[in-house]
């Protein structure tokens, strides 16, 4: 009986294991949950749970799990398929999944909160939208309406007192007039505050998507059918927001809206976000890779004139921008060493043999000359030069080469008119000449 006294003494003494755990449906078409804290600089990987043939999973939460945020990786690629969830260090985090529905939590007060907030305000914010596209100019309606919206918004921040969620309902507060205004006037100061509220300094913002969501959002979305002037201005908004102080997230940010802006293959103003902002960043923040990508990128946009260089060929020295007589010049980056080069310069060989007006600068990027020399032998036609030290050679970085061959079609004045991205793409763009 002593026994048994002591270990009820001693149960509270154990600490309470929390957990996160959910259920994936339909559960043939996951097979793991991947568990990882977000930072603002990653993510670091934390655990996995397999799930069952029912959907279930469940990973175990100790003392080295401090709360933050946290995120959920249930398939490839993994930049696509997650989500993110808040641990506060007490609470066990439960979800059902499915692609159709998304996440729904059903333990954790915080990101239950969360997500009841999110649809509070999406219905308010679909009221507000009926109401202006009716036209309707019932100042009663308006003010009860908004008043709503602010009784709303103070609840939940009330709600969120104490707890880590209330930095996400505190930077999501929306712009709410104070007197009844017309649909442009409205519009007008939304984004003109859109941005207001974010504190971009916050490590728990910083470390979710929140911010990534919210910055995109504004650039692309708050404007119907921007024109790159439109772009640009946004991202000037963006960029004036952020604090100097935060230099970090300042440029996390504004480099994922230039990629955004290259996959769009907008040069103008992806190249307009490198000048004007990125790159004196990434000198600022030591980021000596995303110094070389965008200078690189800059440097071979289409319309640009390709970086010159010298050229040594048949004994004779000159250079890219000092090469005339031809109405195009094919820019070809390769290797003796590479054997998807070796098979693909005999077909291009062929290929330009079609077109009498243009000429195919081969540069060679090489360790040594002995292959090299041997190899350009097959093709008498081509301006040749070498590249010695491969990878590390300088013109790589100017050029950004980061996989051979890689095609740059030029005009007669060396204008980047197209990089073809591989040979059936050069086909393509060669008959449009």
């Amino acid at each position: 009986m002593k026994k048994l006294l002591i270990f009820f003494l001693l149960l509270p003494l154990i600490p309470f294991a929390q957990s996160v755990k959910g259920n994936f449906s339909p559960a043939e078409e996951f097979s793991y949950a991947f568990l990882y804290q977000a930072t603002p600089q990653g993510a670091n990987y934390v655990n996995r749970g397999e799930l069952d043939s029912e959907g279930n999973f469940q990973i175990p939460l100790d003392s080295t799990v401090t709360p933050g945020i946290y995120k959920i990786v249930y398939a490839v690629p993994p930049e696509e398929n997650n989500f993110d969830f808040i641990y506060d260090g007490k609470e066990t985090v439960a979800f059902n999944f499915s692609y159709d529905k998304g996440v729904e939590f059903t333990e954790s007060d915080e990101n239950k909160l969360w997500l009841s907030y999110l649809k509070s305000i999406d219905m308010i914010n679909q009221t507000i939208s009926n109401y202006y596209s009716k036209e309707n100019t019932d100042k009663e309606g308006f003010n009860s309406i908004f008043k709503v919206l602010k009784d709303t918004q103070l609840a939940y921040e009330e709600s969120a007192n104490g707890k880590l969620v209330a930095a996400f309902i505190l930077a999501n507060r929306p712009y709410i007039p104070t007197t009844y205004e017309d649909l442009s006037t409205y519009s007008k100061n939304l984004k003109h505050q859109y941005l207001n509220a974010i504190d971009f300094s916050n490590y728990l913002l910083q470390s979710s998507t929140f911010l990534v969501d919210r910055v995109t959002s504004y650039v692309f979305n708050i404007v119907e059918n921007p024109s790159d002037a439109t772009y640009k201005k946004h991202i000037d908004d963006v960029a004036t927001a952020i604090s100097n102080n935060d230099l970090i997230i300042k440029t996390s940010l504004l480099e994922i809206l230039w990629q955004r802006f290259v996959t769009l293959e907008n040069h103008d103003v992806a190249n307009y976000i490198t000048e004007k902002y990125l790159l004196d960043l990434a000198n600022k923040t030591e980021n000596k890779v995303l110094a070389e990508t965008i200078s690189s990128y800059k440097n071979t946009s289409i319309g640009t004139k390709a970086p010159d260089f010298e050229i040594a060929s048949n004994d004779k020295n000159t250079s890219l921008h000092q090469l005339e007589g031809s109405e195009n010049y094919l820019l070809i980056f390769w290797s003796s060493g590479c054997g998807h080069c070796l098979n693909e310069l005999p077909k291009v060989k062929e290929l330009v043999a079609q077109y009498p007006k243009l000429k195919v600068v081969a540069f060679g990027l090489e360790d040594n000359t002995k292959d090299w020399t041997e190899e350009i032998k097959k093709y008498p036609n081509f301006i040749h030069n070498i590249g010695l030290g491969k990878w590390d050679n300088p013109i790589v970085k100017t050029y950004g080469v980061a996989a051979t061959p890689m095609y740059f079609l030029l005009s007669s004045s060396k204008i980047i008119m197209a990089k073809p991205y591989d040979y059936e793409a050069l086909e393509v763009v060669l008959k449009s000449l």
